[in-house]
């Protein structure tokens, strides 16, 4: 995983989240915890478009605003998994493994 883009790894991240997410049926939950979902899905995906545009920056320096968008974008979705976590949506091990790539990802950022 390490040679892979940091586009590349949030997609496969975004894709994991999503799944599980997914399988939940959102109308059965209470309010908060569909706020916890609905806003962890959208974190989830605009950290997959603010990863995009980092790549696709034409000047460094947009790039470094970008990358710092993208830091803090990464750092809500972390916390969005933390709370959803806490909900019994994902598990002990889950939450490592995906901090884990939280990580990874936000290490490419540079």
């Amino acid at each position: 995983m390490a040679d892979k883009s940091p586009f590349l790894l949030v997609k496969s991240f975004e894709t994991r989240v999503l799944g599980v997410l997914s399988k939940l049926d959102i109308y059965t939950l209470e309010r908060a915890e569909q706020k916890v979902i609905k806003d962890l899905k959208t974190e989830v995906i605009d950290a997959r478009l603010d990863i995009r545009d980092y790549e696709l920056s034409e000047t460094r320096e947009e790039q470094l605003k970008k990358a710092t968008a993208s830091k803090k974008r990464l750092d809500r979705v972390r916390r969005g998994i933390l709370a959803a976590s806490e909900y019994n949506v994902f598990t002990a091990i889950d939450v490592a493994q995906l901090t884990a790539q939280l990580e990874q990802i936000s290490e490419n950022v540079k």
